[in-house]
């Protein structure tokens, strides 16, 4: 196992194994974590295998996360419990708060264990994005359109993911539930003041968050650059906030990041702007070229952060 400090990329494997080249590149001083897809899952006792082969790189280990929110967002499924979408938590808030607070815990509490068990150490979620209606891309990922309701529903989903020992990410801050573009495909525009778009951070005043990931939307009336790539908006998610974990950048290979320039350009503007992990997936070719040619400054505080998203989670 090599000893080597966590770096600040957070990159993806392309199969069901560790490729030579995945071993290569898992170990570059860069690296930092793993994030997971579909593809990387067949069964769960493969994927045990292959959280046990990447813990051994490592020390510490790298840090291994995935997408995993349920409904439409759930990367393992065979063998796994389905879990349903957000908004069918809301709706029921709307009929049983009460019964809708247990169903939140008991999809925390599932989701965890299932994923811990396996040796996936952390999962992108909740979505604290509030339901205006007009985003596609978040629909009923989002729990509800009150932020009040989405903060008690999402805190009891973090209540269940912290009784089994897992941490929660809030995304996508400050909100990309009211854009209609896909962030994926296209660069969003969010023209609300900053008054207007207070309520959609509500959220994440409520709740205490392992870590959070800024959208790649533009708030024109507040900053031209979008959230992950802004000292603005990240200044003050660290300061008015008070948030002390984890900044994880949403994938830089997105349409949503290509305002910032090449893939170097974007790790730049998003590093420089205070994000401590940034996401690569789904673009070896960009992977290869970050490890080749980007050379941030060390920052141990950074990486003591993500280091703390494998130890025991915020309370």
């Amino acid at each position: 196992m090599k000893k080597l400090p966590l770096g600040p990329l957070m990159i993806d494997i392309a199969g069901l194994e560790l490729s030579d080249l995945d071993r290569e590149r898992l170990t570059h001083p860069l690296v930092g974590g793993v994030i997971l897809f579909a593809r990387n899952y067949r069964d769960r006792e493969q994927l045990t295998a292959l959280c046990a082969a990447i813990h051994a790189l490592r020390s510490p280990v790298l840090p291994i996360t995935i997408d995993h929110e349920g409904g439409r967002v759930q990367r393992c499924k065979e063998g796994f419990t389905h879990l349903p979408a957000m908004r069918t938590l809301g709706v029921l808030w709307d009929k049983d708060k009460a019964a809708a607070l247990a169903e939140a815990r008991a999809v925390g509490r599932t989701l965890a264990a299932e994923l811990l068990q396996c040796g996936v150490d952390f999962s992108f979620t909740p979505v604290l994005d509030l339901d205006w209606g007009p985003s596609g891309v978040i629909g009923d990922r989002a729990f509800h359109k009150d932020p009040q309701a989405v903060a008690e529903l999402a805190g009891a989903l973090i209540e269940g993911l912290r009784a089994e020992g897992m941490g929660a990410c809030g995304k996508h801050f400050p909100g990309h539930g009211w854009v209609a573009a896909d962030s994926h495909v296209a660069i969003p525009v969010d023209e609300r003041s900053l008054a207007e778009i207070a309520t959609d951070m509500i959220p994440y005043a409520k709740l205490k968050l392992d870590a959070v990931m800024p959208a790649h939307v533009i708030y024109p009336q507040v900053d031209s650059r979008p959230a992950g790539f802004s000292p603005v908006w990240l200044q003050k998610l660290r300061e008015e906030f008070a948030f002390d974990g984890v900044i994880f950048s949403d994938d830089l290979s997105m349409e949503g990041a290509s305002v910032a320039g090449d893939i170097v350009d974007r790790a730049n503007a998003a590093w420089s702007a205070g994000c401590d992990m940034l996401l690569v997936c789904n673009a070896p070719d960009a992977v290869g070229n970050l490890l080749a040619r980007w050379s941030p400054a060390p920052d141990p505080v950074r990486a003591a952060r993500v280091e703390r998203l494998t130890a025991a989670p915020a309370s």
